[in-house]
């Protein structure tokens, strides 16, 4: 059944709790505190607490996206009410969310060039706890902005970033004291990738891997954008002692992607996967010993592998939307074999994911499949023949999340649509604009930790509180 919200009252519920001077198009102030509407705009929320819920990581604890919502059941037809806006610089990426508190990264402008800048903030009305800044000079080949692209990680009393231009940093969450640092583009011959650094980091036992895919001395002088010519010294994923920043060991033939790096249990053994610029490389969690690797990539110079790899059991799903676009695999610890594979004719393609992870619900995948608005489509795919099963020909890229045994499917322009999975049809069971919120593009992956919805746009991150049955 499809059943929509009125946009309109949705619109009237949102916008009404926003002053004028704190909606969309407003300048970011230099350094400034951004503006934010609390909680106390748009109902209490007394006895309310967020404590048990975390999102500690891109794509959260499970890396697919699952929402931490415990036994909570939502209403979504009742209106979403707003918790608090804020506005934001420079960047794509959402943040993260332990005890209450939520860590936001951007760029904003700073004496005449450009700061990376770090916040914890109060989740229940965005209040801010503390900020912290550091200088740093990245140019975009494309023109796209300065920001961070990927997502801090929490790991006990550790805040871990990322940023846009290979700086590696670990932080205290407490007030966000500098704990260690490494430049990972100088220590290891990076060579700028087309959009910078858009991989987040994984905490897991003591170590934080990262992918950094640099090159020999030589490459350096490699036009910009010219990747074809680019070869790759052994640092596909580096890990770090966490405690410390210390190298522990280095591995993998391959440049770096926009894809981040995850976990896979196998047979007993803990491996790190990560969908590199040319490969799926399977590595040894402890040692970073390179148990197999499996090529999927365009031929296409300006192309990139960004989903994250999806998995279950031993089965793992990687795509990409430019030419070969998906596989689905079986892995062993000594090499994987593929279970289907897309025919080259992209025409007859089962999905082929740019930037967002489709989400896996009862044997079938839910997600974007598509380059660019004009040939994008939501589609559902059985996991384990690759039959496309429907697809509903939007034309608007997306992301997914999933919201216990519903879907929350954010398209870049700002509408979000709530959608019940289905074998058969889409099956969209509310609605909502977010237009008026939020400036396009929205292209990170919304965040649900208990009711709380976190979006964000180019310039604001808005906070939803999700009605509970």
């Amino acid at each position: 059944m499809y059943s929509l919200i009125p946009l309109f009252a949705v619109l009237l519920t949102v916008v009404a709790c926003v002053p004028p001077s704190d909606r969309p198009g407003d300048p970011l102030g230099n350094e400034k505190p951004s503006p934010v509407v609390s909680v106390a705009a748009s109902g209490d929320t007394a006895g309310e607490s967020m404590a048990d819920y975390r999102w500690p990581r891109f794509l959260g604890e499970t890396f697919n996206g699952e929402g931490d919502t415990g036994s909570l059941q939502f209403d979504f037809t009742t209106n979403p009410a707003l918790v608090w806006q804020m506005s934001v610089g420079d960047g794509y990426g959402l943040g993260c969310v332990s005890d209450e508190r939520y860590y936001q990264m951007d760029a904003v402008p700073s004496n005449g060039g450009t700061s990376e800048r770090l916040r914890c903030l109060r989740l229940s009305d965005a209040s801010e706890v503390w900020s912290v800044t550091r200088p740093m000079a990245y140019r975009d080949l494309y023109d796209y902005e300065a920001g961070p692209r990927g997502t801090p990680t929490i790991s006990g009393d550790t805040l871990v970033t990322y940023g846009v231009d290979g700086v590696l940093i670990a932080r205290s969450i407490q007030d966000g004291k500098e704990l260690w640092k490494v430049d990972t583009n100088a220590v290891y011959g990076v060579v700028q990738n087309f959009f910078g650094v858009g991989s987040s980091p994984l905490v897991d036992s003591g170590l934080v891997y990262v992918s950094v895919g640099g090159s020999p001395l030589e490459d350096r002088s490699v036009a910009p954008g010219r990747l074809d010519r680019v070869t790759f010294n052994g640092t596909a994923v580096v890990a770090f002692d966490l405690a410390t920043g210390e190298e522990r060991w280095k591995s993998g033939d391959d440049l770096a992607s926009y894809s981040s790096p995850r976990l896979m249990q196998l047979d007993g053994k803990k491996l790190v996967l990560m969908f590199g610029r040319e490969n799926l490389l399977a590595l040894d969690a402890q040692d970073g010993t390179v148990r197999w690797k499996y090529r999927h990539r365009a031929d296409i110079v300006e192309s990139v592998n960004a989903m994250m790899p999806v998995v279950n059991e031993d089965l793992i799903f990687i795509s990409e939307c430019y030419q070969v676009g998906s596989v689905l695999l079986r892995a062993s610890l000594d090499g994987v074999s593929e279970v289907w594979k897309d025919p080259k004719n992209r025409r007859k393609q089962s999905m082929g994911c740019h930037w967002s992870t489709p989400a896996l619900i009862d044997g079938a995948l839910y997600g974007c499949s598509g380059r660019n608005n004009s040939d994008s489509s939501f589609r559902c795919v059985d996991f384990e023949t690759g039959e496309l099963l429907w697809s509903d020909d939007r034309r608007i890229r997306s992301s997914v999340v999933r919201a216990g045994d519903h879907l929350i499917v954010l398209e870049e322009g700002g509408t979000l649509q709530i959608i019940q999975p289905n074998r058969k049809r889409l099956e969209v069971v509310a609605e909502y604009d977010f237009r008026d919120l939020l400036t396009r593009p929205c292209w990170a992956a919304p965040i649900l930790v208990g009711n709380r919805l976190i979006v964000r746009g180019d310039r604001q991150v808005v906070c939803m509180k999700l009605a509970i049955r």
